[in-house]
């Protein structure tokens, strides 16, 4: 593979000079968590002479940040929907990053902590809001007392005009859902709501309601500081920015890395150390994302430049997958886990899912009928678009891509049965395919 774009007029050259660290730069560099006083010794009070809605407002409009969670949202257009609602808001700071494949936000509040709070904050005064909430997984009891720490910091040294409040909800694949927060915080189930009012209309006590990522509000705060201009400096004139990404499976060194958007896949997985196997596919997006064969690692990492082949950066997750491993069966495993952790609110989640996952188990274990791949690609086509919420759609993604990638594969499962590899331990680590203990 070499180290250029593909021939795409939406991909803007590559240069390396444009994908210095930013989040990760400097003391965060480190992986150690930092301190108040660490955090303003390098970067000074937060966001000086910003302090009016609408100069936040247009320095994230012009930078052109947008959400970094999975969907892109223009953050711009966010802020500035709540805030023509009127009256008391409030902002919700999702940090439950649900997607089993994605250590990007936890990293990110582990090392600076002080950087994401600073951004929602800002949000808050942006949209006049005078309560944030963060939102964290409960199953990470450390990273819940580092935020603790970080927030009584704050808290001691009178930093904020709002209150921070820290929440710890049920850790499921749908819990990371901006509804199932509001949800959430209003005292019910951390399901997603599929009716409207929307979140920016009516969410938290029935308030207009801010939800952004983690990695979003803390490029809010650098865009604050240091400028749109600045901002802009890395990426593409179409996606500026960096994003943080997670990278595992066959590379050398996996982890969490800073990357400008445009960067080619391959050249994100060089930075993982480089490949220590040989590789047929790339899963991209995570568990709700989708395979790209080997042969489309020259691509840029852009929006604009995946759409074409059905892929988007999704919640920053690359897993390089080898030629040893059995691409059917590891999506299988990862297609039990989504329709057991869905939050059976509709038909895709209690039925189709469900179908579609029992027969992929089917075609990965070598024990298909005739009439199955006929009967899972209608299957597949019918989840998405029908659901309470994007959780079948994504799924119906994956297990698409899987199909169309590893269909050399296909064929030989449903002639022969099960490949070798198919009975080889995983390669992908996936979390038990069982229904959540408790939506409370």
């Amino acid at each position: 593979m070499n180290g250029t774009t593909d021939a795409t007029p939406d991909a803007a050259p590559y240069s390396p000079a444009h994908h210095a660290p930013r989040l990760l730069s400097g003391l965060y560099a480190t992986g150690a968590p930092a301190t108040l006083a660490d955090h303003l010794r390098h970067y000074g009070p937060p966001a000086p002479g910003t302090g009016t809605s609408m100069c936040v407002v247009e320095a994230v409009e012009a930078a052109g940040l947008t959400g970094r969670g999975g969907a892109g949202f223009p953050t711009a257009r966010k802020l500035r929907a709540v805030a023509e609602r009127g009256g008391r808001a409030v902002v919700v700071v999702n940090a439950m990053e649900s997607e089993p494949a994605s250590r990007k936000d936890a990293f990110l509040l582990a090392v600076a902590p002080h950087l994401v709070l600073d951004g929602a904050v800002l949000a808050a005064t942006a949209v006049g809001a005078d309560t944030v909430h963060v939102c964290l997984p409960r199953t990470r009891a450390v990273r819940s007392g580092q935020l603790r720490a970080a927030l009584d910091e704050r808290r001691h040294a009178r930093l904020d005009a709002v209150r921070l409040r820290l929440h710890a909800l049920p850790h499921t694949y749908v819990s990371s859902e901006s509804t199932s927060l509001v949800r959430w915080l209003n005292g019910g189930p951390a399901r997603p709501q599929g009716s409207p009012p929307r979140t920016h209309e009516r969410g938290v006590a029935r308030r207009p309601t801010l939800v952004s990522n983690t990695e979003t509000f803390a490029h809010l705060a650098l865009i604050a500081r240091y400028g749109p201009d600045w901002f802009r400096q890395a990426g593409t004139p179409d996606e500026p920015g960096t994003l943080l990404v997670t990278v595992s499976g066959a590379v050398a060194a996996p982890g969490v890395l800073e990357t400008a958007f445009g960067t080619p896949l391959d050249v994100v997985l060089g930075r993982a150390g480089g490949r220590t196997e040989s590789l047929q596919a790339l899963l991209l997006g995570g568990f709700g994302g989708t395979w790209l064969p080997v042969e489309r690692l020259h691509v840029p990492l852009a929006r604009r430049a995946l759409a074409s082949l059905g892929a988007a950066p999704g919640a920053g997750v690359l897993v390089a997958l080898p030629r040893a491993a059995c691409g059917l069966s590891e999506t299988a495993r990862m297609l039990a886990y989504l329709a057991a952790d869905g939050a059976g609110q509709c038909g895709p989640c209690r039925f189709g899912l469900p179908a579609v996952a029992e027969d992929f188990a089917a075609l990965a274990a070598g024990r298909a009928d005739a009439d199955l791949l006929r009967r899972l690609h209608r299957r597949v086509g019918l989840l998405p678009d029908r659901g309470a919420c994007r959780h079948p759609d994504g799924a119906a993604r994956l297990a698409a891509s899987a199909l169309r990638v590893f269909a050399d594969d296909v064929g030989l499962h449903l002639a022969q049965g099960a490949c070798a590899a198919a009975h080889r331990p995983p390669r992908i680590p996936v979390p038990p395919a069982v229904p959540p203990e408790t939506w409370r």
